[in-house]
């Protein structure tokens, strides 16, 4: 295994909190009201309904899932409505990935995918990462 402190660090920034829910028009119509921000983006993706709304330069994504099996699906059954991931912005996804392999962190995705608004992402496991799902995004 190669040092990490060796390795140029990848520019992250933060992006986005993602939130499970049963209702994202919803709970983004709640968001706007209360916190005066826009939704920036909607679509349907990968078997959820998906809003950004923006703050400054991040947002919140609202997850619904729109089919009975799927992750999100499955998080509301096990934890019910709340803070899925948190997601880092980089503009090397590759080499960020790189990073988390010489920390030893385990992966979810070996390789970037597709994401929502098309963006690349890749998961990192929670287990790895204190409990917290991760989310390289590249915008």
């Amino acid at each position: 295994m190669s040092d990490p402190e060796q390795k140029e660090t990848p520019n992250l920034q933060f992006d986005h909190a993602g939130i499970a829910t049963d209702d994202a028009a919803g709970l983004a119509d709640r968001y706007v009201d209360l916190l005066g921000t826009p939704v920036v983006h909607e679509e349907t993706f990968d078997g959820m309904n998906v809003v950004f709304l923006r703050f400054g330069s991040s947002y919140f994504e609202l997850l619904e899932p729109v089919e009975s099996e799927g992750a999100i699906a499955r998080y509301l059954e096990r934890n019910g409505p709340g803070i899925h991931h948190l997601a880092l912005a980089t503009d090397d996804i590759a080499g960020a990935l790189s990073r988390a392999r010489d920390c030893d962190v385990d992966l979810i995705d070996e390789e970037p995918r597709p994401g929502a608004w098309g963006h690349d992402v890749a998961f990192l496991h929670p287990k790895s990462t204190g409990g917290v799902l991760l989310e390289f995004v590249e915008h």
